[in-house]
């Protein structure tokens, strides 16, 4: 070979760049990114529709004072199921937890829509969660180990444009639904949607990433891990019964779950997250921290407006539904290659932008404020979460060798999850004991403000913590 000729390497090389041009709606990957996009859909359809209904089922079931746990249960048994997905797809590839995922969150969405009591409906969304903490994980590592790094800002850019048509659409089918035929149809119509994703999805995953990276990997799972696993959903869902449970007798299933979630998280976690340490400590710290904040706010959201300003399910919901829209191009934002080099100062904004969303949205509260005030705040703070979501989850498979991406995704995902949990827990006490869980739903019908003020305005400081959190995330 002379000079001149390239090497085996180059040619290599400059194939992967003809196949990476072709963009993730390329020949190469079309059919795997229009499958693994359409689970992000079903996921989607899901989260803004059953939020919607979520204040009339509620209220029918007799459950508004355990409001929280319907969305915390979901979390709480999540957090089971992303270590034992990372786990599963490092050691024997993502597909089986995939399948296994979908379908539990489907049987999930059967029990809770056929429910005749709250705690059986909680219950169904716990299954729910398993199944979505097994997805998420599997898709993340689909994604680390089938597309190129320069692809993987795109793919993930594709799951928050997934969200779009649902944050649209799903909150007025939702409420229409709901008024029309009743809040079960809501779940249990959602289970149909599975069917696509699976047909699409599972051979092209099966092809590109069925297997473990290397035959090292395989074997059986790290008992450890999965010991700390169940530690943390049992520790969470103890943290979470405390919180409602307004007697002081609840101090006991609080120190006993405080005691099993701590070390739990500690061998869970990458070493030096609690303290923000620089890396992907910082990265998996602040994916919780802006997830928590902003699902502890937007939980609230609807219920406050039927409740306190006289809003229908429908209304109520299409208040949110500007915010897929937003939160999409946030992250085709941070998608773009010229953005690359400020990557860590769109996170910065973005969690400013949440921070400042969540401090207006109880503004409504105040009789002569407009709602469509709630729309607008949502929106940009959704554009802040487009940013920092897809950017931290970027960073992360950045940071991750391929044999650790399963794992370092499930840490993510716990993170994530676990900060759903533990701010839902304070700010659902804090709701609770301020009056929350009196309400009727009829506007100024045991009117409560200063509950809703409770959740908003501490995650708001929390979300301006988050933006400390981004000055940390790369190595000095």
């Amino acid at each position: 070979m002379t000079a001149l000729e390239p090497s085996d390497a180059v040619v290599a090389d400059e194939t992967a760049d003809r196949v990476d041009e072709s963009g993730v709606l390329g020949r190469s990957y079309r059919a795997l990114s229009v499958g693994i996009v359409s689970v992000v859909l079903l996921i989607a359809f899901e989260a803004t529709a059953v939020g919607t209904a979520m204040p009339v089922a509620a209220r029918e079931l007799d459950g508004v004072s355990l409001y929280a746990f319907a969305f915390s249960g979901y979390f709480t048994t999540s957090l089971f199921g992303m270590v034992l997905a990372g786990q599963w797809s490092d050691r024997k590839g993502p597909l089986g937890a995939l399948t296994t995922g979908i379908g539990a969150f489907a049987a999930g969405l059967v029990v809770a829509g056929t429910a005749q009591a709250m705690w059986v409906f909680i219950a169904g969304r716990a299954v729910q969660g398993f199944g979505g903490g097994l997805v998420i994980v599997a898709l993340y590592v689909v994604v680390g180990r089938a597309y190129p790094e320069r692809l993987r800002p795109a793919i993930i850019a594709a799951f928050a444009a997934g969200w779009v048509v649902p944050s649209v659409v799903g909150p007025l089918a939702a409420g229409a639904v709901t008024e029309q035929l009743g809040w079960r149809w809501v779940f249990l119509g959602i289970p149909v949607l599975v069917v696509f994703p699976v047909a699409l999805a599972l051979p092209q995953i099966r092809r590109r990433a069925g297997g473990p990276v290397t035959e090292g990997r395989q074997g059986a799972f790290d008992r450890r891990r999965i010991r700390l696993a169940f530690g943390i959903s049992l520790g969470a869902g103890l943290l979470e019964y405390a919180a409602q449970d307004l007697r002081w007798v609840a101090v006991i299933p609080g120190l006993l779950g405080g005691a099993l979630l701590v070390p739990a998280v500690l061998g869970l976690l990458p070493r030096g997250t609690w303290r923000a340490a620089r890396g992907l400590p910082s990265v998996v710290l602040l994916r919780g921290v802006a997830a928590g904040t902003f699902i502890s706010a937007e939980s609230f959201v609807p219920l406050m407006l039927v409740t306190q300003r006289g809003l229908s399910p429908t209304l109520a919901g299409f208040s949110l539904a500007a915010g897929g829209v937003t939160w999409a191009v946030g992250s085709w934002v941070q998608a773009r290659p010229r953005m690359e080099p400020y990557r860590e100062r769109l996170m910065t904004l973005g969690m400013v932008l949440v921070a400042a969303a969540v401090a207006t949205v109880p503004a409504v509260l105040v009789a002569g404020v407009p709602v469509w005030i709630v729309a607008v705040a949502w929106a940009f703070g959704c554009f802040g979460m487009g940013l920092v979501i897809a950017s931290a989850s970027v960073l992360m498979l950045r940071l991750s060798a391929p044999e650790e991406a399963g794992a370092n995704s499930a840490a993510l995902q716990i993170s994530d999850a676990l900060s759903n949990v533990v701010l839902l827990a304070a700010t659902g006490a804090a709701f609770a004991s301020l009056g929350g869980g009196s309400m009727t739903g009829a506007a100024g019908s045991g009117s409560h403000p200063a509950a809703f003020a409770a959740v908003f305005l501490p995650m708001a400081g929390v979300a301006l913590a988050g933006a400390w959190v981004t000055t940390r995330l790369r190595d000095l």
